[in-house]
């Protein structure tokens, strides 16, 4: 029965995304419903005489890129068919974009992106002398996204249980990974607890920005630490998703997305995902709760992968 209700839960999700879109949310849902990994789509689309990387159906998927050469459109209406959906099914939803194209442009926060720039994070690490993991293990962390009245990201605040795994560990680097188009150079970073502010490194193509927050003591191996700083972002467009990639597992991890009263979505949902090219997975909707209009998800013990919140605009 619980395949069944799942079986369900995903086919409500793709007929929803099909009368609505937007287009990137109506092929995540149909290559979930079908159930293929990426490589096997690629595979079909290749024998029907159309070439697509597994890297551009994962950034089409994403809302990273659209398809918009004549050889792109010809792969959607070949994915159409893989996918058993009606004729011009995704191709309307492409042209229904094209209406909107400040939307588009601030399509997605996607973790697929801190991974295509994997490369110039190691970079900036290195320039502050430092590497992802910087000697600490994540015990716990809590975020709290904020999105304003013009529907961005308007920062985050997020508060850390750490335990140092190697001595003199005095510093953690923060993270932040702005939607598409934000201006890193416009981004302030406070330290609000146990911590306070160093070094700080931007990289606009990527809108990537690595914060030097500096304990003032040195841990042992083994100690433990709580601190809490903040990210004021508000420099994109419209949001539409928050993610957290994790490489290992075992911590426990709350996310909680905040509203402005101005501008509330119509609905929310939580996912996962295996990797940043695989399906998502593990949809459950959420509803706006309490006076600060906002949703929330608990991983007690987080898997490696990806976990986040997503929510649609009228």
């Amino acid at each position: 029965m619980p395949h069944a209700t799942q079986h369900a839960d995903t086919t409500a999700e793709l007929d929803s995304a099909l009368r609505g879109g937007p287009f990137h949310v109506a092929l995540r849902a149909a290559i979930a419903a079908r159930g293929l990994p990426l490589q096997r789509v690629q595979h079909h689309l290749s024998r029907l005489g159309v070439k697509v990387g597994v890297t551009s159906l994962s950034y089409w998927q994403q809302g990273a890129r659209r398809p918009q050469r004549p050889e792109s459109l010809r792969a959607v209406r070949a994915l159409e068919e893989i996918l058993h959906l009606p004729d011009e099914s995704l191709i309307r939803l492409l042209a229904e974009t094209d209406k909107h194209p400040a939307d588009r442009d601030a399509s997605a926060r996607s973790y697929r992106a801190l991974v295509e720039a994997s490369g110039v994070l190691e970079r900036l690490l290195a320039e502050l002398d430092s590497t992802v993991d910087g000697g600490l293990h994540t015990l716990g962390q809590h975020e709290l996204v904020r999105i304003g009245a013009e529907r961005e990201l308007a920062g985050r605040e997020s508060h850390h249980i750490v335990r140092a795994h190697r001595d003199g560990v005095d510093r953690f680097m923060a993270v932040h990974h702005g939607d598409p188009g934000c201006a890193p150079n416009r981004m302030t970073v406070r330290a609000l607890e146990n911590c306070r502010p160093g070094r700080v490194r931007r990289h606009h193509e990527t809108g990537l920005l690595v914060a030097e927050l500096l304990f003032d003591t040195r841990l042992r191996a083994g100690d433990t630490f709580l601190f809490r700083y903040a990210v004021e972002d508000g420099t994109a467009g419209v949001s539409r998703e928050y993610v957290r990639g994790f490489d290992s597992a075992g911590a426990q991890y709350a996310l909680q997305v905040r509203f402005d009263a101005r501008a509330l979505p119509v609905r929310c949902h939580r996912f996962t995902q295996h990797t940043a090219a695989a399906p998502r997975t593990g949809h459950q909707e959420l509803a706006l709760t309490g006076p600060h209009h906002s949703v929330h998800l608990v991983e007690p013990r987080v898997r490696s992968g990806i976990v986040g919140i997503g929510w649609d605009w009228e």
